[in-house]
């Protein structure tokens, strides 16, 4: 039985890990930690979890609760994760991080969108957590990034069209709709119900920390560097991501060309599901699951392709993910843990 320790437990990110390791055979959570709701057992701060976890949340220096899993999940906000992952890794421990301290490998681009870090030795070792592309590093690896909520869909999105060389990378616009989830737990007017409900907006247009993860892991795939448009947007529902991404096509394809294309590439993935002809992706058919939902049109009329990609943002977009992430590194069947029917309607 694998020990695990969850660092910052009280989020939705800590709720939905803990949601799929009470099910998961071959772990047991050992730590959940918290300084807002210390000595108090996580099914008070999250009443769905009664009856299924009896963990008492603990507020300890990260010198005291190393010692206390064999796997650390951290899910604390940037430049937080800086400061303890060193620690759990000097410890002998392994690490998913779920903030965006560990995910961009270049310190200095880092720093231009987030702050100094403090730990930027590791950047060269961690791997980018998206089982899909990395799977063989994220096996070997100490310390994986979990990747973002918008980068996940936006990634396995684009990645057969860049590898094949169909679109022209140069001309990429990404346009994100996320539930209010994905700005945390923390209260904030801007996520207020009053705020939220009846509305659609867009935010941090042109400025959104994912760009530059986004950037990163397309400019590998295109084998260039690549720049993205990239706008996201609040709409009024709690979880979930729908991405839209358009290109311009390095040439005519047709229908059954991108088709076979997506089919063939992810043919043995078993979190992305590309769906038959004539039907696209919706947030309601992956709720609560780790499926990334895609399809992919090719408009004749303005030589495009259409990208759609849909996935949870609190499931594959972060807990899920870092979970098949954690069995990839502990050497546990993939999909262990998560063979969750999404939550439908």
């Amino acid at each position: 039985m694998i020990r695990v320790g969850i660092v910052g437990a009280s989020g939705y990110t800590g709720a939905e890990l803990v949601r799929l390791l009470v099910n998961h055979p071959a772990v047991e959570i050992t730590l959940a930690t918290s300084r807002q709701y210390a000595d108090k057992p996580l099914s008070q701060v999250f009443p769905h979890l009664a009856g299924r976890c009896g963990v008492v949340c603990q507020n300890l220096p990260v010198e005291e609760y190393a010692a206390m899993a064999d796997l650390f999940f951290t899910a604390v906000p940037h430049q937080t994760a800086m400061a303890l992952v060193p620690k759990l890794l000097a410890a002998g421990r392994k690490v998913v991080d779920l903030s965006a301290d560990f995910r961009i490998h270049d310190a200095a681009v880092y720093e231009a969108w987030y702050q100094p870090h403090t730990a930027a030795e590791l950047l060269a070792t961690a791997v980018y957590g998206l089982p899909e592309l990395h799977r063989a590093a994220i096996k070997a690896a100490k310390l994986v990034a979990n990747p973002g909520c918008y980068p996940t869909s936006v990634i396995l999105g684009l990645a057969p069209l860049l590898t094949a060389g169909l679109i022209d990378s140069e001309t990429l616009v990404v346009d994100s709709k996320s539930g209010t989830s994905g700005a945390g737990r923390g209260a904030a007017v801007g996520t207020l119900y009053c705020e939220v409900t009846d509305g659609f907006r867009a935010y941090k247009v042109a400025e959104h920390r994912h760009t530059p993860e986004i950037e990163q892991e397309l400019s590998k795939l295109a084998g260039k560097p690549v720049v993205i448009s990239f706008t996201p947007h609040l709409v009024p529902m709690s979880r979930g991501i729908l991405s839209t991404v358009y290109a311009k096509a390095t040439k005519a394809v047709s229908q059954p060309e991108l088709d076979t294309l997506y089919q063939e590439f992810y043919r043995n993935e078993s979190f992305v599901r590309v769906l038959p002809p004539g039907a696209l992706p919706a947030t309601q058919y992956v709720r609560g699951s780790n499926y990334c939902d895609l399809a992919a049109r090719f408009d004749q009329r303005t030589g495009r392709v259409i990208v759609l990609s849909a996935i949870d943002n609190l499931v594959k977009g972060a807990a899920g993910q870092a979970v098949q992430n954690m069995n990839l590194i502990c050497g546990l069947p993939e999909g262990q843990g998560l063979d969750v029917v999404p939550f439908f309607p």
